[in-house]
């Protein structure tokens, strides 16, 4: 196992299928990567008070922190960290206890706070705060802070997001050719 993957309390993260963890970050307690998700340089996971999940074809980007609210008696179930499918997540973005649908772009340094939801397709802009609680609807541009709608997403912007995972899937499978040559 890569020293970049720790357990807490016997709980180790899971690995699917072709996953690229790079080894210049760490990722402890209960995580779940999905199949071709990858992890960038100075990524920094905790799933020790509660669960992260990633899903299929996401990229976390470097100097990014996922983290999670624990469960209490006013919150049994606490805030998980949930993040959907082909979801591109920019460098230095902070999401905690929060739920990322699917095809979404989190524009670098953007900051989620517990308990929010983004729903499919959406793009929020760089520096954006999105604050606890607060959903956004699917198909459209945030940006600001906090967060506000500011467009509905163009043809082109709505193609782009799976795109760009695609792009970080090609990026990881030429990661792991060279770390397994």
């Amino acid at each position: 196992m890569p020293h970049s993957l720790r357990s807490y309390k016997g709980i180790t993260p899971k690995l699917n299928n072709h996953v690229y963890i790079d080894e210049a970050c760490v990722l402890v307690g209960d995580i779940t990567l999905d199949d071709d998700a990858s992890i960038w340089p100075l990524v920094a996971a905790r799933g020790d008070v509660n669960r992260i999940v990633i899903g299929k074809r996401t990229n976390i980007q470097d100097g990014t922190i996922l983290h999670v609210t624990r469960k209490s008696p006013s919150k049994p179930d606490g805030n998980p960290l949930l993040i959907g499918n082909d979801v591109t997540i920019g460098h230095k973005a902070m999401l905690h206890g929060c739920i990322v649908g699917n095809r979404i772009l989190v524009g670098m340094g953007a900051i989620i706070l517990d308990g929010a939801i983004l729903e499919d397709d959406i793009i929020l802009g760089a520096g954006s705060l999105v604050p606890p609680g607060k959903v956004l609807k699917s198909g459209f541009l945030y940006v600001g802070s906090p967060a506000k709608q500011i467009r509905p997403l163009t043809e082109a912007e709505l193609k782009f997001l799976p795109e760009s995972a695609d792009n970080y899937v090609r990026l990881k499978n030429e990661y792991l050719e060279e770390v397994a040559s």
